[in-house]
């Protein structure tokens, strides 16, 4: 990743990453977080290392990311209490 624009581009893909999670995960799949843990540290390491003027044009962009991963996190959040059972024990359905 390097400047804004290069960011920009990654922040596209990573939204596109929690996207296809978010679907994967309403159709009952497991999903595998990883990569996603992956690209956030990425962007966050090159957000930190940026000059503040470079950076403010990624904010717009920052906090839709930010939106999406806070969907996917009640998401995962949802699907967890739909298998818990009394007093947050895991069942299994069937």
């Amino acid at each position: 990743m390097s400047g804004a624009g290069g960011l920009g581009d990654d922040l596209a893909r990573l939204a596109s990453l929690v996207f296809t999670a978010r679907r994967l995960l309403a159709g009952g799949a497991l999903v595998d977080l990883s990569a996603i843990e992956e690209r956030v540290r990425e962007v966050c390491g090159t957000v930190a290392a940026m000059p503040p003027d470079e950076g403010r044009g990624l904010v717009g962009d920052l906090q839709s990311l930010i939106g999406k991963l806070d969907r996917l996190g009640e998401d995962l959040r949802d699907r967890l209490d739909r298998f818990a059972g009394p007093a947050g024990t895991i069942t299994t359905q069937g």
